[in-house]
């Protein structure tokens, strides 16, 4: 149910979280030598410790234990499904993905994934509520009407779907290839959240990344999907793809604004053509510069605050009235792999090829190899090809983290009483960088707390990196934070 939340019944931990997601987001007046230092290559910490960590030839025995473990918790579980297929290439993306137009490659697909499902059901059980799923990829509308109600029925015999209004059952969109039949299939799917794929409307740069799509083919889908029922719509933006400008971006916001999505996650592309063969096809000198990426990202703040978003950090705004806004003011907001949730759901099943899960004490991933994953699963074993086993100093700096990313404050007395040490004793490595980023006026420490000021949310990838204790190590693989 969407609401205000009256500030003067709200306890004064919350009150105070309320206000710093309130703060209106504008351009930092800072010097050059100020954005090099920041202008670093950094996890987007949708886990930590962060996928590039975890280890190869993961035990699938220790995944085992651990979902039999899982089946005695009374939390909520979310199901992520990775569906890895797209028509077309779009040469910025940098997901596990698999381009063809030969649709009986899905059937063969969905066949082995049908397979995964039934083990993991057989260990984790059917008593969980599933509070949250997830359709990516890839393109997860490449499955035609039939394989996509298969699929959930699959799951619906498997696992426990939560039939309450507060659940997240969302999908990923290519607005090209969804028509209205398609929506309202959906719909009666039980979802109702979409996530559409817009990332720029300017044709010049839609050309230059091979992703051809009309505003008034979007505009014309997302009416529909009102129609159809869906009151949750996200929009998925990249601002530094070729040949955009401030400018340029500017009229796309101006364009997003028109419909007014209760969601939008605002990207920063990373440019890594060494781990992705499909950027080599993007010209490097036609890329805008930091400073340019940064006037974008500012000028599409600005303008969303002014028109009832509130900047929630770490790459996603919503409307005020949304329930992800009221979660973040009342610091209750969830961070996953697929970013901000307002599901308490700590748990994530990944289902599928590179699909990742993430238990109490362990992250897993699938084979990423379409072939590995079929051969894994031909010998009735999980396909788990990675995976990383937490210690419970990685526990520790996982809770600090994400709490950072989602109330943008931390309570370190809070914190001594949980784990029974000081917060500055335990962390008095990140001492010497907190009071760096104090003094560029991206925190306010004090002895009981940080609290991550408005330039400060910009950056809030570079403040978690003060806790993350594997770095500093080789960054290369990661994106520009700026």
């Amino acid at each position: 149910m969407r609401s205000s939340i009256a500030l003067k019944s709200m306890p004064a931990k919350q009150h105070s979280i309320q206000q710093a997601f309130q703060q209106p987001l504008t351009a930092p007046s800072w010097n050059a030598d100020t954005l090099s230092r920041y202008n670093l290559r950094g996890p987007r910490y949708t886990s930590y410790p962060s996928a590039n960590e975890f280890r190869d030839a993961y035990s699938p025995e220790l995944y085992t234990q651990a979902l039999t473990q899982a089946r005695h918790s009374e939390d909520a579980l979310s199901l992520y499904v990775h569906i890895p297929f797209c028509e077309n290439i779009c040469y910025y993306c940098a997901c596990n993905k698999i381009v063809t137009r030969d649709r009986s490659k899905a059937d063969i697909y969905l066949d082995y994934l049908y397979k995964e499902i039934d083990m993991i059901a057989q260990l984790l059980g059917t008593d969980r509520e599933v509070k949250s799923l997830h359709f990516g990829g890839g393109t997860p509308t490449f499955l035609d009407h039939a394989q996509l109600t298969e699929l959930v029925y699959q799951l619906a015999a498997k696992f426990t779907l939560s039939n309450s209004d507060e659940r997240e059952f969302s999908i990923e969109i290519d607005p090209r290839t969804v028509h209205n039949d398609t929506l309202n299939l959906l719909r009666g799917l039980g979802f109702n959240r979409l996530s559409l794929g817009v990332q720029d409307f300017d044709h010049k740069v839609q050309k230059a990344v091979n992703r051809i799509q009309s505003f008034e083919h979007v505009s014309n889908l997302y009416s529909q999907a009102r129609v159809t029922g869906f009151e949750s719509i996200s929009f998925d933006l990249i601002y530094g793809l070729p040949l955009q400008s401030s400018a340029s971006f500017e009229r796309t916001i101006d364009r997003v604004l028109d419909l007014m999505p209760d969601r939008i996650s605002l990207y920063n592309y990373a440019h890594l053509p060494q781990k992705v063969p499909s950027q080599r096809s993007i010209d490097r000198m036609q890329l805008p510069s930091a400073d340019e990426k940064l006037a974008m990202l500012c000028i599409a703040a600005e303008k969303l605050q002014a028109n009832s978003y509130c900047y929630i950090g770490m790459d996603h705004f919503a409307l005020a009235s949304d329930e992800m806004s009221i979660a973040a003011s009342t610091g209750r907001l969830q961070r996953s792999f697929q970013g901000y949730s307002v599901v308490h759901a700590p748990e994530t099943i990944g289902l599928g090829v590179s699909a990742i899960s993430s238990l109490a004490d362990m992250y897993v991933q699938n084979h990423k190899v379409l072939d590995e994953y079929y051969t894994a699963i031909d010998k009735a074993m999980l396909p788990v090809a990675r995976g990383l086993s937490l210690t419970s100093n990685d526990k520790i700096r996982r809770d600090v983290i994400n709490q950072l990313i989602s109330t943008l404050s931390l309570d370190k007395n809070a914190f001594q009483q949980r784990i029974g040490q000081n917060f500055d004793e335990y962390f008095q490595t990140a001492q010497q960088g907190l009071r760096q980023a104090e003094q560029d006026g991206l925190v306010k420490l004090s002895a009981d707390a940080i609290v991550i000021t408005e330039t400060g949310r910009l950056l809030l990838r570079n403040i978690c990196m003060l806790f993350d204790d594997y770095l500093p190590a080789s960054t290369a693989q990661f994106s520009q934070t700026i």
